[in-house]
């Protein structure tokens, strides 16, 4: 059998040649060979007309390979980057912007990781122009007019971990102290270089550690689930490896068909009686994910249990204490009538407003429309929509819903009607009943509008009144006006919206009481004064930015500078500049805002801060902080910045202020820094780092405990046990100024608002309920607060722990730190096969280069891998301005990775790193010595099974008074109908318009054969047992000429015609049938002769090598004097060849009698009588579409309306009306006529019904193949023609193979097709193992027809040769009259497949003769009865031997990943996998943009992950129609690969998997 593939080479001899061409190249390390990891490939694709391509995988990149980057190299491409012009300021500090992330520290860490690899090519993914080209469209938009060019996301530490100062030689002590290593600040360390940076040594990894897998763990409580759940599941599965239990898809012994529900019914309430008994031999399947075990050398934590922290008490503060922070507005705003309370700026920086307290709480007025508000609505909430240039309008409707008793839940304004976030706060509002929105009149003008005017309905939103709220409609109030002003109470003051990780938007209840108690606590804190002036920088409506700006400022008479984010755009210097002009005592800012300002301050000589006494960073708990608050004081210390004023602070949307740093009169210790070791972290144990390491974290602490709160660590997962005195946890608060709970989410505020921490004993803390604030740290000496990082950015890889803030630093401080835009990186983990996985997603500038992209990453990649131990899933590249933004700048980390998980990033770079990072697949599958075949037929038999064989009903049984008996030779039938009924009609074929374009009765059919027959003899002078090929489009031409070929003794060869369009693709097929077929001539039309030999099939074949062509359109009308008698039934009757998915050309040879009995068995299964008619919608060229389309009529007299399926291109519907016009009771298609009329005519059952089409009539369609039956197309075929009356139980599969075309084929009686579920995962062990529906990994098979009488069938194992029992997997073998008697090529290969066609048990029944199908699969008997009153044997196909993917010890069936890929993303039309050197190569055709190709890459990796367990090696992503497909609906797997590997297929993007 001839391969169509080409280039193929056996394994030995491929590995060979691959050692002789890579030995030059495979480096020496230290005299030693490189090792590699197992999974570790070097691979070379040699291609004549490019570069060799090196494919390297292994683990930490890769394992074994020495990537290092040159410094020469590095240095060289920074010296390239343009220098900023001296010109234009603006410009200049625009671009020196992108140095805020640059720390000469930080740097050479990232360079001393990097040093360790040399300069290496990696497999640059190869890619179409046209996505090459395509960008955002803001790509080209300049630097500073980005609404989100600066952002917290983006402004990670400049460097990250700084050089630690060593620790006081002093200190040996054990305790905490030993842990940290103190710095006054102010003292000696005027240097910025504590900028919080990665130090290194050039060793990297010490020689004893490990590499991330085997360092990774699991928590142990994780472990024993895992163990249980196994355990489980394993009891469940055995029992139901059960055949005795009938499992949902048996069914109940019945003689006729009955109604599917009553048959469920009795299914599901039927159980075994008792468990079966254990298989004989072991099952060896029990896959379990590798679970790593812990690390006995990883640190574990060695101090004492920590007690909870108290901080100072509350002072009372004497009567002057206001009793509601309404009460402190009224009385500021009687009493002090022309104090300042706010001033607005406009984005020049001038002041546009100063509202006074008087104006304050005139606005207030019961007149004005607060108090109106309550006409508007019956809800107590109210939305606050207001922008964050406008302060003023937002404090004054604050407090006019406190004082009108409404609940305000301020909001972001929506900018569009698919901002990011913006449908998760429609559900909080709709969630806490919202109907009226708060605004002003220019904001309501700026919102989008619907057609009408109105403001648009967002997605998500309820629908809204929107109120505009400016001061001009307010009259002033009477003298005596005194509102209602009642105590705090615990009634709900506020709602506070807040993001969770998954990117869920949840309202945190603040009470009236709790916020007043927080501004107590704020302003002894803080110590604020009456009358003091504060600038703040940050968010008014919510977090630090409304406690300090908008509340406590109230209680104190405070005047608030507040500064918009759209000037700080503008002027990154406007906050220090009012600070300046207004002697502000307070700032409130972040350091992105301290960033912001290094960069500008040049050009301001005459700025002073000395006013300033304290001055907040609001993010103090952010690790990298620390970098910018050193840089920041090393060049305002000479503007009369004090280093004491710099109190960074803590804070969660839950908790609200947890700690802030002490203003330095308070008398507080001085304040502290950590140098922590990163490995230790990853653990959750605090190690000091005394050396200059690799990784290390420098955090500063963030101050004392707020007066009167209770504070406490307690570890993050399971029981809230408190941490150890050297271990990192959550820090949970327990005080009166926390929020109370989630809005409308009890369940979750049980767990967050009312944690219980417990002692390691199991006895409470205290009898208050603590509040988790989503912090992880731990409290250093001096009771100071210590935060390493936050719930949010917490990443659990393989049981290690790691913050994505710091993996963000690292990646930013890769060379060229500018290639990434605006230091725009967003990083987050994934769930994959149980563990989480990272995933980097950057944006490039404009201007990147591929080659710059890809030399990025792989740095990155390998600074990660350094630094944090730790590999990367998949590192994308999205094109600049393109990731969803946050209200205030930043990336939206949880859009983000919706769109990624969802397949709509639209990356223009990918890299994927799955065999680095993927260490827990299961370990891959270790033979079993073979079992004897003696000892499964005893182990069967022990268990009770019974030899898994069955066959059709008896022939000789059978007495149907069929004349056509009489006669052994299919032209003898024909020649006795058109004697007997001569104008009975036998073929209509219809063309696209459903007319009859052609037609033949018996004595016709007869006529025209003779013709031919005639022509055969005389003009082409044959003689008997000639081959002649057929090759004529489907019709009468092709019938006639097969009879005719018969009567003259020949052998006729049935092929297809080659395609006009594409005939450098199609003829060579036909050319090499011809060829091996031996055919001495060709019969066709004149048009597909003058084809052969056209110029252009000169192009494609050697047209003179042509044997002698016979065109049949006009043939001479002679009678043939003597037909052909062959001289035994034996003889061969005709050739049947057809390509197998695998690129096999394979004819075989169907002699006389195997043709007759085909067509007698195929009579009695469908009841065909010369009354019947069946229409049939086949290709006519090989298989049971051959013998249906020009044998069963003539041998069973029946009419057959034949529906060529090319016609079905053209009018979609012509099948189906054909059916429902001639009223067919019996149809064939193939499954790709079922998929085009799925496809085409989904949507149109209406206007077919409108046409009269109506498939009532059909009793049987079945679908010829020779496949598993595609079950989720012939459900979808049944669901959608249901309206046109199809019955849901007469849509089924046949099966035939190369050795017997027909095997099974459901006919007209019998029970129903029935349906098992089986474990995906026992079948890649070579096992069956039936599960329920819905159960995880179960895959549906469907029963694939009735077997045809005459047939037998048993399944053997495809080693041993010997039988197996009832519902175990093996290869389908056959034996029957009709089984064809050998393969027929041209190379004297037969010997090789002698034992198909005739192969015998090696026990059991040893005589008879059997045919190996090349199938897997297995017998069930069922409970269902068969026309005899016998149980029925169910017959189900797995799928093709030579097809499986042999992988990771494995037995893969293609269909299966292909069928997950499929699902993955919805622009994914068609999918083929193939195997290559080891890899898995996945295909995936794009039906969209090719926008979408570099989506579907990672979607494609974590699917065949999660539901195979395995991993892509190569993705393809290739336009609609590459993929190639047979005449059956087939996918020709096999011609696809040697497309790849010839480069033939055109890629829209190739991705080589890491």
């Amino acid at each position: 059998m001839p391969h169509i593939g080409r280039w193929d080479i056996t394994q030995k001899g491929y590995e060979k040649k691959r050692g002789k061409l890579l030995a030059p190249y495979i480096p020496q390390i230290q005299g030693k060979t490189i090792v590699g990891h197992s999974c570790a490939k070097l691979l070379l694709q040699p291609n004549a007309d490019g570069p060799a391509v090196f494919l390297v995988c292994g683990p930490g990149l890769c394992a074994g390979v020495d990537p290092s980057l040159q410094r020469d190299h590095r240095i060289q491409v920074s010296a390239q980057a343009p220098l900023p012009g001296n010109k234009n300021p603006k410009s200049r500090a625009t671009n020196a912007r992108d140095e805020r992330f640059r720390s000469d520290l930080h740097t050479e860490a990232v360079q001393a990781a990097l040093a360790k690899y040399k300069e290496r090519k990696m497999p640059m993914p190869s890619k179409r122009r046209s996505v090459l080209v395509q960008s955002s469209v803001e790509a080209c938009t300049p630097p500073d007019t980005s609404s989100a060019s600066e952002d917290e996301g983006s402004l990670r530490r400049q460097g990250r971990l700084t050089t630690a100062t060593a620790p006081f030689p002093g200190l040996a002590h054990p305790g905490a102290e030993h842990w940290f290593n103190r710095v006054i600040q102010g003292s000696s360390s005027t240097t910025s270089s504590s900028a919080s940076s990665t130090s290194s040594h050039p060793g990297g990894r010490g020689a004893n550690s490990n590499t991330t897998g085997n360092t990774s763990t699991i928590p142990a409580n994780n472990t024993a689930l895992t163990a249980n759940n196994t355990t489980n599941n394993t009891a469940v599965t055995s029992n139901n490896t059960s055949v005795t239990a009938n499992h949902s898809s048996g069914g109940v012994p019945v003689n006729s068909r009955v109604s599917s529900k009553i048959q469920q019914l009795l299914n599901t309430l039927k159980r075994p009686k008792r468990p079966p008994l254990r298989e004989f031999f072991l099952d060896d399947f029990e896959e379990l994910l590798d679970v790593q075990q812990p690390d006995p050398h990883q640190p574990k934590p060695e101090g004492q249990q920590m007690g909870p922290l108290e901080g100072e008490p509350l002072e009372g503060g004497g009567g002057h204490r206001p009793p509601s922070l309404l009460a402190a507005l009224q009385r500021w705003g009687t009493t002090q009538p022309k104090s300042p309370c706010l001033t607005a700026l406009d984005n020049s920086g001038k002041a546009v407003y100063t509202l006074t307290y008087g104006k304050t709480w005139t606005l207030l007025d019961p007149t004005g429309p607060y108090w109106t508000l309550l006409d508007h609505t019956n809800s107590p909430t109210v939305a606050l929509v207001f922008p964050n240039s406008d302060p003023v309008m937002f404090m004054v409707a604050f407090y006019g819903c406190l004082l009108a008793q409404l609940v305000p839940v301020p909001i972001e304004v929506p900018l569009t009607r698919k901002d990011a976030g913006s449908q998760q706060v429609g559900f909080l509002l709709g969630s806490c009943g919202v109907t009226l929105a708060l605004t002003t009149d220019a904001c309501q003008k700026g919102l989008p509008k619907s057609q009408t005017g109105e403001v648009a309905a967002f997605k998500g939103w309820p629908r809204l009144l929107w109120f505009v709220t400016d001061s001009k409609h307010v009259v002033k109030p009477p003298k005596d006006w005194y509102p209602p002003i009642q105590e705090a109470s615990n009634y709900i003051a506020y709602i506070e919206y807040k993001t969770s990780k998954e990117g869920s938007t949840m309202g945190i209840t603040v009470t009236h009481a709790a916020m007043l108690a927080h501004c107590q606590s704020l302003t002894q804190a803080c110590g604020y004064a009456e009358a003091e002036t504060i600038t703040n920088v940050l968010d008014f409506k919510r977090e630090a930015g409304l406690w300090h700006g908008v509340l406590t400022s109230v209680m104190n008479r405070m005047h608030v500078i507040s500064i918009p984010y759209s000037l700080m755009k503008v002027n990154p210097l406007s906050w220090i500049q009012k600070v300046h002009t207004y002697k502000a005592r307070v700032a409130v800012v972040k350091s992105r805002d301290m960033h912001w300002s290094l960069l500008a301050q040049r050009d301001q000589r005459d700025l002073s801060l000395s006013s300033l006494r304290m001055l907040i960073v609001a993010d103090g708990a952010n690790p990298w902080s620390i970098s910018s608050c050193d840089a920041f004081l090393n060049v305002f210390q000479a503007r009369g910045l004090r280093p004491e004023v710099i109190c960074p602070c803590a804070s969660s949307s839950e908790a609200m202020t947890v700690a802030i740093r002490r203003p330095p009169e308070s008398g507080v210790p001085p304040p502290g820094k950590a140098v922590l070791s990163m490995g230790g972290l990853s653990h959750s144990v605090i190690r000091v780092d005394t050396e200059e390491k690799l990784s290390v974290l420098t955090v500063q602490d963030v101050g004392q405990v707020m007066p009167a709160a209770l504070v406490c660590v307690v570890r993050v997962e399971g029981t809230p046990y408190l941490c150890h005195t050297d271990e990192v946890g959550e820090i949970c608060v327990s005080s009166a100024s926390t929020g109370t709970a989630y809005y409308g989410l009890p369940g979750r505020t049980k767990n967050v608002f009312e944690t219980i921490p417990v002692k390691l004993s199991g006895i409470p803390v205290s009898d208050r309920p603590f509040t988790r604030t989503s912090l992880l740290g731990f409290v250093g000496p001096d009771s100071l607060v210590f935060v390493v990082g936050k719930m949010d950015g917490l990443m659990v890889v393989s049981g290690r722990r790691h913050n994505a803030d710091d993996v963000v630093a690292t990646a930013l401080a890769v060379e060229p730190m500018k290639f990434v835009y605006r230091g725009r990186i967003a990083v987050f983990s994934v769930a994959v096969l149980h563990d989480e996985r990272i995933v980097v997603v950057a944006e490039q500038r404009p201007d990147a280069s591929e080659e710059d992209s890809f030399q990025w990453m792989s740095r990155v990649l390998q600074a990660i891998d350094s630094i944090h131990q730790v590999g990367v899933y998949c590192l994308a590249l999205v094109p600049a301005n393109t990731l969803p933004k946050a209200p205030l700048g930043g990336i939206h980390i949880s859009e983000t990775k919706q769109r990624f998980l969802e397949g709509c990033l639209h990356p223009c770079n990918v890299l994927m790193c799955p065999h680095t990072c993927v260490t827990n697949l299961p370990k891959p599958r270790q033979k079993q010595a073979e079992v004897g075949p003696a000892s499964m037929i005893v182990g069967n038999l022990v268990a009770g099974k019974r030899i898994a064989q069955a066959c059709g009903r008896d022939l000789s049984q059978l007495e149907d008074n069929d004349q056509a008996r009489k006669f052994l030779y299919m032209q003898d039938v024909l020649q006795w109908r058109a004697q007997a009924t001569p104008d009975h009609p036998l073929f209509l074929v219809l063309n696209a318009k459903g007319a009859v374009v052609n037609s033949a009765s018996c004595l016709q059919l007869h006529k025209r054969a003779e013709r031919v027959a005639v022509a055969l003899t005389e003009k082409g002078r044959l003689n008997a047992g000639d081959h002649v090929a057929l090759v004529y489009p489907p019709g009468i031409d092709l019938i006639a000429t097969f009879y005719g070929c018969l009567y003259a003794g020949c052998v006729p060869v049935t092929v297809r015609p080659p395609h006009p369009q594409n005939l450098a693709t199609t003829l060579p097929t036909v050319k090499m049938i011809v060829e091996v077929s031996k055919s001495v001539c060709i019969l066709t039309t004149q048009a597909i002769m003058k084809l052969l030999k056209s110029k252009e099939a000169a192009a494609a074949v050697d047209v003179k090598s042509w044997p002698m062509v016979l065109d049949t359109d006009d043939l001479p009308r002679k009678r043939t004097p003597q037909l052909y008698k062959p001289p035994t039934p034996e003889m061969l009757a005709y050739l049947d060849f057809s390509v197998s998915t695998t690129g096999i050309l394979a004819g075989v040879k169907m002699s006389h009698a195997a043709t007759s009995a085909l067509c007698r068995s195929i009579k009695l299964q469908c009841e065909l009588y010369p009354s019947r008619q069946i229409a049939i919608c086949l290709d006519p060229y090989c298989g049971l579409g051959f013998a249906l389309w020009c044998l069963c009529s003539v041998y069973s007299g029946h009419q057959s309306i034949l529906v060529p399926p090319l016609e079905l291109e053209t009018n979609a519907s012509l099948w189906l009306s054909a059916v429902s016009q001639y009223k067919v009771r019996v149809t064939f298609c193939s499954y790709s006529v079922m998929e085009m009329c799925t496809k085409g005519l989904g949507s149109q059952t209406e206007a077919l019904r409108l046409r009269n089409v109506n498939l009532s009539c059909v009793r049987t369609c079945m679908v010829v193949a020779e496949e598993r039956p595609r079950i989720s197309l012939t459900q979808t075929f049944s669901k959608i023609f249901k309206d046109l009356g199809l019955s849901t139980r007469a849509v089924s599969t046949t099966f035939g193979c190369r050795v017997n075309v027909a095997v099974c084929l459901q006919g007209t009686a019998g029970p129903d097709p029935t349906t098992v579920y089986v474990d995906m995962r026992a079948l890649r062990h070579d096992r069956v193992r039936l599960v329920e529906r819905g159960s995880p990994h179960s895959l549906p098979l469907m029963e694939s027809g009735k077997i045809l009488p005459g047939v037998k069938v048993i399944v053997a194992n495809t080693e041993t040769k010997g039988p197996l029992g009832d519902s175990h997997l093996g290869e389908i073998w056959v034996s029957s009259p009709h089984n064809a008697t050998g393969y027929y090529t041209v190379y004297g290969e037969e010997a090789l497949h002698t034992d198909h066609f005739n192969t015998r048990l090696c026990f059991g029944d040893t005589v008879t003769n059997w045919a190996r199908t090349g199938y897997l699969g297995f017998l069930r008997r069922t409970e269902l009865t068969d026309a005899s009153g016998e149980r029925h044997d169910a017959l189900y196909v797995v799928g093709s031997l030579d097809e499986t993917l042999e992988l990771r010890g494995m037995r893969y069936h293609p269909i299966d990943i292909e069928t997950s890929v499929i699902r993955a993303h919805k622009s994914i039309a068609e999918c083929a996998v193939f195997t290559w050197t080891n890899l898995l190569v996945v295909v995936v055709e794009l039906e969209g943009s090719e926008q979408e190709a570099l989506d579907l890459v990672a979607l494609v990796t974590n699917v065949v992950l999660e539901e195979h367990y395995l991993i892509v090696g190569v993705v393809v992503v290739v336009d609609p129609g590459v993929i190639p497909i047979n005449s059956r609906g087939e996918k020709q797997r096999m011609h696809l690969r040697d497309g790849f590997l010839a480069d033939q297929l055109d890629p829209i993007y190739v991705a080589y998997n890491m």
